[in-house]
């Protein structure tokens, strides 16, 4: 990965959708194929949050690669009507690069962690608070000078993307209140997605 990469994932770029093959995205829940189940929980609590005009709670979205989890998410912020940021799990090196994206975000926003199995529990320690009381509390200083700050943050919605779950600290994990489960595509989803690609 480039050093730009480097930089527009840390900072929360919207990256995502660049590129020729984002043309042939689906930009809606009911553009996209396949996963039936995941789409109606997602439209149900989609639906719930924008009546109440709150922030959707935090998504995990774990399966086999190439499933769709990027698009997902984008989905997920443009029917909420809020702002994307995508970053990666081995981005995050430090407490302050989390921060740094966290205090960013604008109400609402979608904070969009790929390979968050592979974020380090120094980080995911950071990221509890974060998520379940939208305050990030870091220590700043070394040795006896050192002081810990609260900073309120805006309500926000993690979304976790994984292929192994199951190295996902507990803690984390359970602070997820929809987890969803992709599933491989059947012969007759793959010839749609291959026909609607070919039409764009």
């Amino acid at each position: 990965m480039s050093g730009a990469e480097d930089r527009a994932l840390l900072s929360g770029a919207r990256d995502a959708e660049d590129g020729p093959e984002a043309a042939l995205r689906p930009q809606t829940l009911a553009e996209f194929t396949g996963q039936k189940a995941s789409r109606e929980n997602l439209a149900i609590f989609i639906a719930a949050a924008r009546g109440r005009g709150e922030s959707l709670d935090h998504v995990l979205l774990h399966g086999p690669p190439g499933l769709g989890k990027t698009t997902l998410a984008q989905i997920i912020a443009r029917e909420m009507g809020v702002g994307f940021r995508a970053t990666s799990g081995p981005i995050i090196q430090k407490s302050g690069d989390l921060a740094a994206i966290l205090t960013n975000l604008q109400p609402r926003d979608v904070l969009f962690i790929d390979e968050i199995h592979r974020l380090q529990p120094s980080i995911e320690e950071v990221l509890y608070p974060a998520m379940e009381d939208f305050v990030l509390d870091l220590i700043i200083g070394e040795g006896p000078g050192a002081r810990s700050v609260r900073i309120d943050l805006p309500r926000f919605t993690l979304i976790g993307a994984t292929t192994r779950s199951g190295l996902l600290a507990n803690p984390l994990r359970d602070r997820f209140g929809i987890p969803l489960r992709l599933v491989f595509y059947t012969p007759e989803e793959l010839t749609l997605i291959v026909t609607r690609a070919a039409t764009l």
